[in-house]
């Protein structure tokens, strides 16, 4: 008889435990939910600041959004390293643009984002829009399918791979 106390009392225990660790684990789930979309926010700012400091011809400020052992394909072989990935954009937007500085806008649309931890992936549409000073219009002169794979480097989003697929092609300047 004296065990029917207490295994009561174990039983009562047990039972009022469960909603606590039922609670645990919605808080746990309710803070991974919530880091997934800073990490996806942080990753749209990281897609904003690619066409920002292209548009800025700010190719210091450009070079700081790859990762240290980023590649980038678009246009001929691959570039490796952020210097030597600003250098080559550096050189492609000045041949191709020369002239085109605060007149042009990358636009981005259609995006998709895939975590897993400390990686990711993407796919998103871009745009390159530039002022046309002869007729006061703009001419639409890229769409591109951009493939990104991304990692969390120092504690910020980075590009570990950014794969630039023209859909309608550039044209060349004269």
């Amino acid at each position: 008889m004296r065990s029917t106390p207490l295994i009561v009392m174990a039983v009562v225990c047990c039972a009022a435990a469960l909603p606590l660790a039922q609670s645990s684990q919605a808080g746990g789930d309710m803070a991974a939910r919530v880091r997934a979309l800073e990490d996806r926010e942080a990753i749209r700012t990281l897609w904003a600041e690619y066409g920002r400091t292209l548009d800025a011809r700010d190719f210091a400020a450009f070079s700081q959004l790859f990762a240290r052992d980023a590649e980038f394909v678009g246009g001929g072989a691959p570039v490796k390293g952020p210097a030597a990935i600003g250098a080559f954009l550096e050189k492609a937007i000045g041949t191709n643009y020369p002239s085109s500085k605060g007149r042009n806008f990358h636009l981005y649309f259609n995006e998709s984002i895939d975590l897993r931890g400390d990686e990711g992936s993407g796919v998103s549409k871009g745009g390159f829009v530039m002022a046309n000073t002869e007729n006061n219009k703009a001419d639409f002169l890229l769409l591109a399918t951009y493939r990104d794979q991304f990692v969390r480097e120092d504690g910020k989003w980075k590009f570990k791979r950014r794969e630039i697929i023209g859909d309608i092609p550039v044209p060349r300047s004269k």
